[in-house]
């Protein structure tokens, strides 16, 4: 299921973004450490999922392939174009946590910026997806905050995390030829003006926190040119059992 349309790959790619870290929330179900908690990590998973279905089915669209339903149970591994930030185990609930904060803020410079994409099609989800990614942002932020400056426990595995997943955060400002020529084209958001607003509302947030910033480091890459972690292949596995047993059943 190769793609040659430069569109219907950057529209994968921001699908799969939402779509495995859906997942990944979606594993929190009856396991958060209180009600509140666990309902609202289902709803962001929700909207999450919400906004992967619109890109996928746009990417689709483009392909003239399949639906949204294809892109996500029948590609491999290596077809998965997301960043390698949101395929990280769910951990503990500061590695979730910090993991949503990176993508919430990031998530929040892109959509604000992508309203004004020339592809009316992006554009348009992008205005849906704002209003979500601010309140997902209010969420992680707030959570990051009060355990950051809880207990000692709290606070030590609220650094932790913010260390652990640090190094996968420099993917999310990347630009690569296909992006660079559709931001010339007036349709993709150049993601390395994201960084300074990124980093503002990470810093602000850590400070808040009373969490360090981490320094730079060792970066991992590769996720949007389908290289990923050893996290993703199993969690796809599960994701794409029931539709890889039993092809194309339907409710």
């Amino acid at each position: 299921m190769m793609n040659h349309d430069p569109v219907s790959t950057y529209a994968l790619r921001l699908g799969d973004n939402c779509l495995v870290l859906a997942q990944r929330l979606s594993a929190w179900c009856g396991h958060a450490p209180e009600l509140e908690i666990d309902l609202a990590l289902a709803n962001i998973g929700l909207d999450l999922l919400g906004q992967s279905r619109n890109f996928l089915s746009y990417a689709a669209e483009r392909q003239g392939n399949g639906d949204e339903d294809t892109l996500a149970f029948n590609r491999d591994e290596r077809q998965f174009l997301n960043v390698l930030l949101v395929e990280q185990p769910n951990g503990n609930f500061a590695d979730t946590l910090a993991r949503q904060l990176f993508m919430d803020a990031w998530h929040v410079a892109l959509f604000s910026r992508l309203v004004a994409s020339k592809d009316a099609q992006i554009a348009a989800i992008a205005a849906k997806a704002i209003k979500e990614a601010r309140y997902h942002l209010r969420f992680s932020r707030g959570w990051v905050e009060r355990l950051g400056g809880g207990t000692e426990l709290s606070a030590r595995r609220m650094q932790a995390a913010i260390d652990n997943l640090w190094r996968f955060t420099a993917e999310l400002f990347q630009a690569d030829e296909l992006e660079l020529d559709l931001v010339a084209q007036g349709i993709a958001v150049d993601p390395r003006e994201l960084r300074d607003e990124w980093q503002a509302e990470i810093t602000s947030a850590l400070n808040a926190a009373e969490l360090i910033v981490p320094g730079e480091q060792a970066y991992r890459t590769g996720g949007k040119q389908g290289l990923h972690t050893e996290h993703l292949g199993p969690m796809l596995a599960e994701m794409q059992y029931l539709q890889r047993s039993y092809p194309g059943q339907q409710w």
